[in-house]
């Protein structure tokens, strides 16, 4: 079996889970969740999915790793529970779909870097043009996918715990001096109340499945990337510190980023409420644009490339999971396993590629029953792979933990560099999540979730 390697230490650790957590799903996907959410409410209730429901659910998944030192699928055949193993394929097939379009919508975001550095901040006016380009696309795509890989190709401890390492606080640093810039823009505070302080009478169960399956999306449960890392902790680590900081830093970074959009939007008067998922890439560019021919471009660039960064942290994550795959259960050696799954995802992708305006049979794929247009292909990857697979995965985790593996055994190995753990409410909250709370649910919203958006069954 070719070598697995692992974090040097804890902190290797924490920034690596923390940037496949913060990622375009808290840049991109969170603003325009946000605004179809109907504002604060949706964050508030965001907030709650993350710390109620997700942080069991990533304790459970990186225990597992760490327990077998295993893959996503050969984890549950350690275990001794190899016909659970399919929660760690649906993991793995969630996060590939994932990949194959996220990696598109990496493209759009370098070549809007380019873009705000030669100050076309028309960009945001063509941006239906811009991503039809296909070839233009593909080529910022393929440039993005070769990053990923070759940071991946360089092990856990070389590549992805060194990336991460950079990325991370580099990423923090520009999103907080562009959050406090935005607030000295004449007319933020009325974005940064529209962004906290809630209305509930807007709050649907669309906007209750949103901000769960935009929990589960932006901290990366449910695709077998956290057992994946996991495998790669050492067993005197606090799993449950370690939980901690990833979740405080996948909600402080989202929480950033929706301050700093809507006070850019309401601070330009821009139409906050009509971008969808392309709200940054429409909106923003015309606030870059009236901040001045010199501060425009470099504030403009440093916002795309903040974007880029956020991108690389999670495509590097999504990619490990299938090539620890490959590496555990096949023997194929690390670099080999990147370059031929990185390969697979991209021309998976290329579908989601070409269908945003390109092809029109893949702009205008599927409508859903009782829906008013037809979905893209990639919203419609977007909408199986996120929205549906990963709380259902996320469902299963909880069902596997606490009924088949037992919760004693996991209270065992997360005490495993955490000795309190057994005797403290953190573990019997976790424990009580696991069992009760979580898979209901996890599981009511799964099924409401399937039938609202893909039958027209409003049953709520």
């Amino acid at each position: 079996m070719a070598a697995r390697g692992g974090f040097s230490n804890k902190f290797g650790f924490i920034m690596a889970a923390a940037g496949s957590a913060v990622g375009l799903g808290n840049i991109w996907k969170f603003p325009f969740e946000v605004v179809d959410g109907g504002g604060a409410a949706f964050v508030i209730i965001y907030l709650l999915c993350c710390f109620l429901l997700c942080f069991p659910v990533m304790i459970a998944e990186v225990a597992i790793g760490r327990k077998t030192n295993l893959n996503a699928v050969e984890s549950f055949k350690k275990l001794g529970f190899p016909r659970w193993s399919f929660i760690g394929l649906m993991g793995i097939i969630s996060g590939v779909l994932i990949l194959s379009f996220y990696n598109v919508v990496a493209g759009w975001t370098i070549g809007f870097t380019f873009q705000m550095i030669q100050g076309n901040f028309e960009i945001g006016q063509q941006f239906g043009h811009f991503i039809a380009d296909w070839k233009t696309i593909m080529i910022y795509s393929t440039v993005f996918m070769i990053a990923t890989a070759y940071i991946v190709a360089q092990g856990v401890s070389g590549g992805i715990e060194k990336a991460s390492k950079i990325l991370m606080p580099t990423l923090l640093v520009i999103i907080i001096g562009l959050t406090l810039y935005s607030f000295t823009q004449e007319g933020a505070m009325n974005g940064v109340e529209y962004y906290l302080i809630p209305d509930f009478s807007k709050v649907t169960i669309q906007t209750i499945y949103g901000a769960l399956g935009q929990a589960f999306f932006s901290l990366s449960l449910g695709m077998g990337a956290l057992i994946t890392y996991g495998s790669y902790v050492g067993k005197k680590d606090n799993l449950i510190s370690s939980a901690v900081y990833i979740t405080l830093a996948d909600v402080s970074i989202a929480t950033l980023a929706g301050l700093m959009m809507f006070a850019f939007l309401f601070s330009q008067n821009l139409p906050y409420d009509e971008g969808g998922a392309g709200l940054i890439y429409t909106v923003l560019p015309g606030a870059f644009a009236s901040m001045g021919s010199t501060l425009g471009p470099i504030l403009g660039t440093l916002f795309f490339l903040l974007l880029s960064f956020a991108a690389l942290t999670s495509t590097v994550s999504l990619l490990e999971v299938p090539v620890a795959y490959l590496v555990d259960t096949f023997g194929l050696r690390r670099k080999r396993a990147v370059w031929l799954t990185a390969g697979g995802i991209y021309l998976l992708g290329i579908p989601s590629l070409l269908g945003n305006g390109a092809v029109p049979e893949l702009t205008e794929f599927i409508t859903y029953v009782g829906a008013n247009k037809a979905a893209s292909f990639m919203d419609f990857v977007e909408g199986i792979a996120s929205n549906t697979m990963l709380p259902i995965g996320g469902f299963l985790i909880c069902i596997f933990t606490t009924y088949v593996w037992n919760t004693k055994n996991l209270v065992e190995e997360v005490k495993n560099g955490n000795p309190e753990f057994a005797n403290s409410w953190i573990a019997s909250y976790v424990t009580f999540a696991l069992k009760y709370l979580c898979p209901i649910i996890l599981g009511v919203i799964s099924i409401v979730t399937i039938l609202d958006k893909f039958l027209g069954i409003d049953i709520v």
